[in-house]
């Protein structure tokens, strides 16, 4: 929460490639800045960076809470999300077992850190928030569902499916999805924003609501859904109908820069705990906790794996996807062998995700809420549990620290809070230690790689 803020930005020309959208269309960069600024603020002044995280949370139930585009976060959810992963991971306790880990290894150094999340639900182009949906019943008793998003691995065809199923009060093996064709369904908005089955799943149910409506005279005859199709059938009414739905009181005005460009707000917040070796700046994902706010999920397996998947995918970004050109600007991390991205084997050693409890969303569909984009930010906790690491080896101030932060700007962070220390403890006259180096009890063991 930040009650006066003002953002400058200037464009460069660089001689590198430009790049296209990603999970997140711009929200990760700016929630990475600013989980940088809270970090340097805590180090500054000599605070925990969970406590100065806390102390700027957007305020509790009653309190009134506006962005600074000028939009009121309604049923703010921050507050029970933050502390009820901190209780659910053991913060406090693994925080002073980290500690006296960290004492008794010169070498190598375990971090902890707790980030949260809150991200607008919404495409801000407010007339992309559309959908619409064709909807067939056939005598034997099946639904043929046609609707606008695009399947791409992330579940949305099965959301479809489910809402179909219990809109009508059928099995889901009774529902096909069919393949997202403009033919069928024209003026698709992009499957983006994280809502998806947002649009697309209410419009489904509004092409329902239409043909449960026809079919109730039926169905108060027969308990059968495939008998009250065939009697509707024999009646020559119409077992097909199209269904829309556009997000209601939304609207956002680019010049001034205020509106309400989201219909409500997806939070959440991850802890993580890594270690790191001063010798290599080899990086040990040991434990994530996640408390994922996603209302009343129509699916939880399919919001389980975006939700992982999601974190996963961030932690990539921020710890080894490195992109790198040579002097010519050729870029030489273009393909697998040189682009590293997450293996099985980088996966925390235990993972535990929950969603919050008691949170159906209003005015949604089925009381979900999108997980799309937002467990991709969860995975700055992992960044900063490695800066945390690096603080370990005894520098109180700031610890600079790039992204991705791979094992070389790992290695180097280290070396770098090392001299701070020494410099700081011996500002006129370092101790030379038996090897010339200034102090052998803050350096890497004598194997070290450097």
């Amino acid at each position: 929460y930040i009650p006066n803020v003002r953002f400058a930005g200037t464009p460069v020309k660089t001689n590198v490639a430009s790049n296209t959208a990603f999970r997140g269309f711009g929200g990760p960069q700016g929630m990475l800045v600013i989980e940088e600024i809270i970090d340097r603020v805590a180090r500054r002044l000599g605070l925990s960076p969970e406590e100065v995280r806390e102390r700027n949370l957007y305020h509790g139930t009653g309190e009134t809470n506006t962005t600074h585009y000028g939009q009121l976060i309604e049923d703010n959810r921050i507050q029970r999300v933050w502390h009820g992963v901190l209780e659910q991971s053991g913060f406090a306790g693994r925080r002073a077992e980290i500690d006296a880990w960290n004492a008794a290894h010169p070498h190598r150094k375990r971090g902890l850190a707790v980030t949260p999340v809150k991200f607008g639900i919404s495409f801000t182009t407010t007339h992309l928030n559309q959908a619409g949906a064709l909807v067939l019943l056939y005598q034997d008793g099946t639904v043929q569902v046609n609707q606008g998003a695009t399947e791409m691995g992330q579940g949305v065809y099965t959301n479809m499916a489910t809402i179909a199923a219990r809109e009508f009060g059928i099995p889901i093996e009774n529902v096909r999805v069919m393949f997202t064709r403009t033919d069928k369904v024209p003026n698709t908005s992009a499957t983006a924003a994280s809502c998806g089955t947002d649009l697309n799943g209410q419009a489904v149910k509004n092409a329902c609501d239409i043909l449960n409506e026809r079919l109730a005279p039926y169905r108060e005859r027969t308990a059968s859904f495939r008998e009250a199709l065939q009697a509707a059938y024999l009646d020559r009414v119409s077992l097909s109908a199209t269904g829309f739905y556009k997000t209601p009181d939304i609207w956002y005005d680019k010049e001034a820069g205020r509106g309400k460009p989201f219909h409500y707000f997806a939070v959440g917040a991850a802890v993580s705990e890594v270690e790191i070796d001063a010798s290599t700046g080899m990086l040990q994902f040991r434990r994530a906790d996640i408390l994922h706010d996603v209302g009343d999920a129509i699916n939880p397996g399919v919001v389980r794996g975006q939700v992982e998947g999601g974190f996963i995918q961030g932690m990539g970004w921020l710890t080894m996807e490195e992109l790198v050109w040579n002097k010519d600007g050729v870029l030489l991390t273009h393909s697998p062998d040189t682009y590293k991205i997450p293996a099985i084997g980088d996966m925390p050693r235990e993972f535990n995700v929950h969603f919050l409890t008691e949170a159906t969303q209003s005015n949604v569909i089925h009381g979900s809420k999108a997980v799309g984009e937002p467990p991709f930010m969860l995975a700055i906790s992992v960044r900063e549990a490695i800066r945390d690491a690096i603080a370990a080896f005894g520098h109180d101030g700031e610890i600079p620290l790039p992204s991705p932060a791979t094992p070389e700007a790992i290695y180097l962070a280290i070396k770098s809070a090392r001299t701070a220390k020494i410099e700081t403890e011996h500002p006129q006259n370092p101790r030379p230690a038996a090897d010339g180096s200034l102090d052998a009890t803050l350096l890497p063991p004598e194997n070290s790689v450097s």
